[in-house]
């Protein structure tokens, strides 16, 4: 039982952009009066790594694979084609996207990144023959990379020690990987087309996250995290979530449960039809409870099913409601997710999943939410 619900907010680049480090973002919520975590995945490693949607460790290839990336204007296409392969022991994978107006990369294409999903003219991996190739991309990480990484924990420990803080870390990663490297739509066909490729993808993709996940634990971290954005029941139904999810998830709870953690899984949208499967999973907290933007989801219903075995983290919209919406509606959804959520304990309160916007009006914004806490928490 918390002596208050605390205010934590699960991302929040629009402060972190304006930070040097993750230490001064820290020392800057502290400012604002959050209960801030310090999170390892927020440290960035001195390699250059090709994960821009997945935090933490670096992700490595065999020493003998080789990348090779070109640019291609076309008078048959509205934008420019970029192409990437990897050539490996096992064969090449090639993957070719379309750079939008909008695309972040320049003309590079990150191994994994959302932006890779809607854009993609061709998918890296299309079949079971892909996945030899794949083993090569997917590698442990160095010994260089875990003593740096042991390095990095060490001195972020001693800072949240100092300020009696939550020290978090991953993030873990199951079928998103998948669904960076294949497309989702491919992926949900697949699942009922060639559900033993989709489940060798799956078994592969979790076996390189718990060599991944064991070096943070190792770390001493007391929440570890996986993301779980495209993991859910807006695309994955209870039984195929059962089949190509479930297996790797339960495995990571037990992991981080043997290592003295708790385990923590994003999971913003689609949420509902898969309660009894979390609790099931046993993690401990699910973050990202969305009362606007994500589909179906019931605040009370949530409250009654999980409350006293899962922590719930989240409650309001970061978006539609903190970046874009009034002082009056600020305040009445921090009211609605207190008294629905508090009650008994188990609840962090955050906007979801993120507060970008830099504009004057969403600072005041953030504030309002701040006040409206401080004014109502328990």
């Amino acid at each position: 039982q918390p002596d208050y619900v605390p205010l934590c907010f699960m991302i929040f680049s629009a402060l972190r952009n304006r930070c040097g480090n993750q230490c001064e973002f820290v020392e800057k919520q502290l400012d604002l009066g959050l209960d801030a975590v310090v999170d390892l995945s927020a440290f960035p490693p001195s390699t250059r790594s090709d994960q821009e949607d997945l935090h933490g460790l670096p992700v490595r290839f065999d020493p003998r694979v080789q990348v090779r990336e070109w640019r291609e204007d076309r008078s048959d296409e509205s934008f420019p084609l970029l192409y990437k392969e990897y050539v490996t022991p096992a064969g090449v994978l090639r993957t070719v996207v379309r750079k939008t107006e909008d695309w972040q990369h320049g003309d590079h294409v990150p191994l994994f990144d959302d932006y890779l999903i809607p854009r993609s003219k061709k998918f890296l991996v299309t079949n079971r023959d892909d996945l030899k190739s794949l083993r090569y991309l997917l590698m442990p990480p160095s010994k260089e990379e875990i003593s740096e990484f042991e390095e990095i924990a060490r001195r972020a420990k001693e800072f949240a020690d100092s300020r009696g803080l939550l020290v978090t870390g991953g993030w873990g990663v199951g079928i998103e990987a998948a669904c960076w490297m294949c497309g989702i739509e491919n992926l949900m066909l697949a699942s009922i087309d060639d559900p033993e490729f989709v489940e060798e993808m799956a078994q592969l993709i979790s076996q390189w996250n718990q060599g991944r996940m064991q070096v943070v634990l190792d770390a001493g971290v007391d929440l570890f995290v996986r993301r779980g954005w495209y993991e859910i029941a807006d695309f994955w139904s209870p039984d195929l979530y059962r089949r190509f999810i479930l297996p790797s998830l339960k495995k990571e709870v037990r992991m981080a449960h043997q290592a003295g953690a708790k385990f923590g899984y994003i999971m913003t949208t689609g949420t509902m039809p898969l309660l009894d499967i979390l609790l099931e999973s046993g993690i401990d907290v699910l973050i990202g409870v969305d009362p606007v933007q994500g589909r179906g989801t019931d605040l009370e219903e949530l409250k009654r099913k999980l409350s006293g075995r899962i922590c719930l983290w989240g409650g309001v919209n970061g978006f539609v409601t903190v970046e874009m919406g009034s002082k009056e509606e600020i305040e009445n959804a921090v009211r609605t997710a207190i008294s629905v959520l508090a009650p008994g304990g188990g609840f962090i309160l955050s906007p979801v999943d993120n507060i970008r916007d830099t504009s004057e009006n969403t600072w005041r914004n953030v504030e309002f939410m701040i006040e409206a806490w401080k004014k109502l928490r328990m």
